[in-house]
């Protein structure tokens, strides 16, 4: 650490009430601004001037603010690691180790941080969740890369790498400074696309008059504007994050003071107290992908129908479209986009063999890797049943234009959504299972109630009766909707229909049952048992025991 840095810090921190690694975290995120405008001058033609005041930013933020010597050991473990199962490692199972080995580095480190138990204190497996993304994705990208083009998919195609980077074009991907610490995660092509500005060409078919302005002799376009547009909204919701805490706080909802409200009451407050909490990464997403912007990553190209220039490739989060949801979908596809395009095609279509649809596996491995609770593919379950079998009644029978009555149903739909997630979400934010147990009490675990009623409720013979009410009201319309539904893509890796994997994974345990019943196969004669265990054991030793 830089002497007597932390000085401004502790002053500043006694004031506003907050820790001095926040604060330092903020004026990393602040600092990256003008760092990000000093790389976007440095000359197109010498990208490795680009790569070493990458990583020299990074080690100044690692070492010289937060003074976290074992942080670059960590990233060091976890980038040469994926580096070198990359380049020694061949073969299909070659991206399954990296996973492997980076997951089980950061559930080290997760665990280690449970037991020190500093909230407060910046450590590195935020920045390390962030890495995992974008390795994990590089050894997939590897990977592609020896693979025949006919056997990848266009994404594929697109993120393959036949050749290894450089090892100074990695280390720069790895400690890209605007996203050290919060994200968003990037593919390596993204960032060597970035770094030989073949990423700001034009298109093929496109009239060369209608790309962005530049500067001098720069290919990246002029960003200014819209980084600092970001940057003003991260420094808004962070200081919305700064006031609403001193209403809405854990202190608040543990104490005795919250029961002494009435329940429709404790419920708002626990609404509040997760928007609380979500500000805090609106303003730190914001300002991260300002940043990217700035250095020109965030460029996304040319709208062809507006001829508006996006800078959108590196978002994160749709604030508007989160606290507007009035669906499971809706809500999660606009919050850590990032994550949910990792997840999607890096291990839900992944897992999945060539030439087959994705099922429960393809669910199942999504759900560990996400560290999902049973609450959350039990609620999509009960929000797809509605969706699928009670809301068509509030539509036209083609399904596309909605009945008088639809306004109704988008209000309840709305307040249902957001107090189901703020219950769920909660345990995110108080942190320790105790108090997160206690709050829900204090709720009476209103959405497990929820949950449980209504999958009981579409478990009974209601369900039937609702299919065949539509299916009489609506003829075909129904089928057309649920086949529009079906073309959607997965939202955080999770699938479209949660009961129709379940229901897959039933079907699949009754056929291998089935199977095994008309082979004759018994547990005895798969799983040799006492005497015949043991006379097998002596005739493959050749002795007696």
């Amino acid at each position: 650490m830089l002497p007597y840095i932390n000085a401004p810090f502790s002053y500043v921190a006694g004031n506003l009430g907050a820790s001095v690694d926040e604060l330092k975290l903020i004026t990393s995120f602040l600092l990256s601004y003008p760092f990000a405008g000093v790389l976007k001058r440095i000359p197109d033609s010498k990208p490795y001037q680009k790569n070493v005041f990458i990583i020299a930013v990074s080690v100044f933020y690692l070492v010289g603010l937060f003074d976290l010597w074992s942080g670059v050991r960590t990233l060091l473990i976890s980038s040469v690691g994926a580096y070198a199962i990359a380049a020694f490692i061949e073969g299909p199972f070659m991206p399954w180790i990296g996973f492997i080995f980076l997951m089980g580095h950061l559930s080290v480190n997760h665990i280690y941080r449970q037991f020190i138990n500093a909230p407060d204190k910046v450590d590195i497996t935020g920045a390390q969740m962030v890495l995992i993304m974008k390795l994990t994705a590089f050894c997939w990208n590897v990977h592609d890369g020896r693979l025949p083009q006919k056997d990848l998919s266009d994404f594929q195609k697109e993120r393959a790498l036949p050749q290894l980077p450089s090892i100074l074009d990695y280390a720069a991907y790895v400690l890209f400074f605007p996203s050290l610490f919060a994200g968003p995660a990037f593919d390596y092509v993204e960032y060597r696309r970035w770094i030989e500005t073949t990423m700001f060409e034009v298109p093929p078919g496109m009239d060369p008059s209608k790309m962005p302005p530049t500067r001098k002799k720069r290919k990246i376009p002029r960003s200014g504007t819209p980084a600092a547009w970001k940057a003003a909204a991260g420094i808004f919701w962070i200081l919305a994050f700064l006031k609403f805490s001193t209403w809405y706080n854990n202190d608040l909802v543990l104490g005795t003071q919250y029961m002494r409200y009435g329940f429709l009451r404790r419920v708002w407050i626990l609404e509040m107290l997760g928007f609380t909490a979500r500000l805090k990464y609106y303003g730190v997403w914001a300002l991260t992908e300002g940043s990217c912007i700035l250095s020109g990553i965030g460029y996304k190209g040319v709208d062809p129908k507006t001829g508006k220039v996006q800078w959108n490739r590196l978002q994160n989060v749709n604030p508007w479209g989160i606290e507007s949801a009035q669906n499971s979908r809706a809500y999660l596809e606009n919050w850590n986009m990032n994550t949910n395009n990792w997840l999607r095609n890096y291990m839900y279509l992944r897992v999945t063999p060539k030439g087959r649809k994705p099922g429960f596996r393809a669910s199942l491995a999504t759900f560990v890797t996400r560290y999902t609770s049973l609450g959350r593919p039990l609620k999509l379950i009960v929000f797809e049943d509605f969706r699928r079998h009670v809301r068509p009644f509030f539509l036209t029978p083609d399904g596309k234009t909605g009945t008088p009555y639809k306004r109704y149903y988008d209000i309840l739909s709305y307040f249902a959504t957001q107090t189901a997630f703020c219950f769920t979400t909660a345990p995110f934010v108080l942190l320790t299972m105790p108090n997160s147990l206690l709050v829900w009490a204090r709720v009476y675990f209103y959405c497990l109630i929820g949950v449980a009623a209504s999958m009981a409720f579409f478990a009974s013979s209601a369900k039937p009766w609702l299919i065949k009410e539509l299916a009489k009201r609506n003829n075909s319309g129904l089928q057309r909707t649920l086949s529009q539904e079906s073309l959607q893509e997965p939202m955080h890796g999770l699938p479209n229909d949660p009961g129709q994997e379940f229901d897959e994974i039933l079907k699949e345990v009754r056929e291998e049952v089935e199977a095994r019943r008309r082979k004759g196969i018994t547990r005895s004669e798969t799983v040799p048992e006492g005497t015949e265990l043991k006379a097998g054991t002596e005739k493959k030793l050749g002795k007696r025991l």
